[in-house]
């Protein structure tokens, strides 16, 4: 049968594998050396994982050794293609403390409703770089406004021939709740930065919250990129899906606004 194989190396236990296919859906197998031997033997062998019809597919390592992987088809007609990353473990424990159980994201008094020209209010404002729309913002800007939150991004607010800083300002100035989207793309970015800065004017001054997501990025590299950023409350699209993130924030605005004060 033929498969994809990556080679994964020596990983410590509580890594994650984040494999992402494009094609069709298909088995992901996380294998140790002996087991991926058996494998590719054909004999019965065992395995992280399974049959996946999305992507990424997040896999953590269950303890310290050589690691593969292997996606197929399982025999059935079809093509896939993949790719393999190692995201870092100590990104595990952003994932226990549940945004609604932090008073300062839930104290009404430090939150000014914002008000602009044209008198629009936004929940969220989301700054990001336009390499993570497709993985990360589109789908979690979907479910903030399915949840009924009006949501400033680029897509839903931009029209040609719009000034962008003139968007982005008003943007941020009626804005209650800021999600920056940190990734590697994002710490290249001029006008990311330009956004972060309004974000975190804000935040220090109790009129917006903020809530870093971290995407695809280590502890040491958001440190490096911010000190500051790396010791708020965050959320990691290693350990959380989109959706979960996008579900927490809407949940928690949502309980923030309700006008009958239940959550």
């Amino acid at each position: 049968m033929q498969f994809i194989h990556h080679d994964l190396g020596n990983l410590s236990g509580g890594e994650i594998v984040a494999v992402t296919l494009k094609g069709s859906a298909a088995n992901v197998r996380l294998l140790d050396s002996s087991n991926f031997s058996n494998y590719k033997a054909g004999r019965r062998h065992r395995f992280y994982g399974g049959h996946a019809k999305k992507s990424p597919v997040r896999l953590q390592v269950p303890h310290a050794g050589h690691w593969h992987v292997a996606v197929d088809l399982g025999g059935y007609a079809g093509q896939v293609r993949s790719s393999a990353q190692i995201l870092p473990g100590q990104l595990k424990p952003l994932r226990e403390q549940p945004l609604a159980s932090v008073p300062s994201l839930l104290n009404q008094d430090r939150i000014a409703t914002p008000t602009n020209s044209i008198g629009v209010v936004y929940d969220v404002f989301i700054s990001h770089a336009s390499e993570d729309k497709d993985t990360v913002v589109r789908p979690l800007a979907d479910t903030l406004k399915s949840s009924g939150l009006r949501v400033w991004y680029d897509e839903f607010e931009l029209n040609i021939g719009d000034s962008l800083r003139q968007k982005i300002d008003r943007g941020l100035a009626s804005s209650r709740f800021g999600v920056v989207v940190l990734s590697k793309a994002f710490f290249d970015k001029g006008w990311t930065n330009y956004e972060l800065d309004g974000i975190v004017t804000r935040a220090v001054s109790g009129e917006q919250i903020l809530l870093p997501i971290w995407h695809n990025v280590t502890k040491a590299e958001v440190i490096k990129y911010s000190p500051s950023l790396a010791d708020k409350l965050a959320r990691s699209t290693a350990t959380h899906t989109v959706e979960e993130i996008g579900t927490e924030i809407a949940e928690l605005i949502l309980g923030e606004t309700d006008p009958l004060g239940t959550p």
